[in-house]
C-alpha cells in the first residue's frame, strides 16, 4: 500500500514539475525583449520552450494511462484535462478514446495515429496525423488566446509567435517523429511483434532530450502502466 502512494506522489511531483517550468519559463518569454537577446539565445529558447510544451502533452498522455494520480481517478482525469486545455486547447475525451484505439489497433486501419495506408513518407503522414486532431476550435481559441494576450497583458506579438505559437508547433513535429513516425513505421521485413513498435537505441540522456523517453516505444506499449521516466529500466532485448 505505500509503495502505491509513493508511486502516485512521483507522478504528481513529475507533472507538477513539467507545468511549473512550463508556466514560469513561458512567462518569462514573453515579457522578454527580444530585439535586445542575442538571436542564439532567442533559439534556445525557443528549443527549450518547444521541450516543455512536449513534456506538457506527455504528462497529458500518462494521465490517459492513470498516472499522473494513480489513487484518484477524478483527480487524474481532471489534471489531464488541465494540461492538455494548457498544452493546446484539445479535448481530453477525444484524446483518451483516440489513443486507447491507438493501443489496442497499432499500425492499424484502425489506428487514428497511423497514416492512411498510402502516404507513409513523413510529411503525409505528418498531414494526415494533424487532421486527426487538429480543428477549427483549437485553431480559433489559438488566435483568440494571442490577441488577449497581446492586447490585456501588453505582449508584443513576436513574443506570442515565437514563445509559444512556434514552440507548439514544433512540439507537435517532435511528439509526431519519436511517438509516432519511428516507432510505427513498418520495418523492412515487416512488424515483428504484436504491438507492431520498434524502440530506438539511444543514451539515456537524448532519450531523455528527444521525447522523454518516448524512443521506449515497444517498452510503453508492452506496459502501458509503467510511467514514461522508468521505461528505460525495461529495455527489451
Amino acid at each position: 500500500m505505500l509503495n502505491r502512494y509513493i508511486v502516485s506522489l512521483k507522478g504528481l511531483i513529475v507533472a507538477s514539475v513539467i507545468v511549473v517550468f512550463w508556466s514560469v519559463t513561458l512567462s518569462c518569454l514573453l515579457s522578454s525583449e527580444v530585439g535586445k537577446t542575442h538571436p542564439l539565445v532567442v533559439l534556445l529558447e525557443i528549443f527549450w520552450q518547444t521541450f516543455l510544451d512536449t513534456g506538457l502533452f506527455i504528462t497529458a498522455h500518462e494521465a490517459m494511462h492513470g498516472l499522473v494520480c494513480p489513487q484518484n481517478s477524478k483527480l487524474n482525469y481532471r489534471l489531464g484535462v488541465l494540461v492538455i486545455s494548457l498544452y493546446g486547447f484539445f479535448s481530453y475525451k477525444q484524446l483518451l478514446d483516440k489513443h486507447w484505439l491507438h493501443h489496442n489497433h497499432p499500425a492499424s486501419i484502425n489506428d487514428p495515429d497511423f497514416h492512411n495506408g498510402k502516404d507513409a513518407h513523413f510529411f503525409s503522414w505528418y498531414i494526415h496525423f494533424l487532421k486527426g486532431y487538429w480543428h477549427w476550435r483549437q485553431f480559433s481559441s489559438s488566435i483568440i488566446v494571442m490577441i488577449l494576450l497581446s492586447y490585456i497583458f501588453d505582449l508584443a506579438l513576436i513574443n506570442v509567435g515565437l514563445f509559444w505559437a512556434l514552440p507548439l508547433g514544433l512540439s507537435s513535429l517532435q511528439l509526431f517523429y519519436f511517438g509516432t513516425f519511428l516507432p510505427h513505421r513498418q520495418p523492412l521485413g515487416g512488424y515483428k511483434n504484436f504491438h507492431r513498435a520498434n524502440s530506438l537505441k539511444l543514451p539515456i540522456f537524448w532519450s531523455f532530450l528527444s521525447c522523454y523517453h518516448f524512443s521506449y516505444h515497444r517498452e510503453h506499449h508492452e506496459f502501458p502502466d509503467v510511467p514514461w521516466w522508468q521505461l528505460p529500466q525495461l529495455e527489451s532485448k
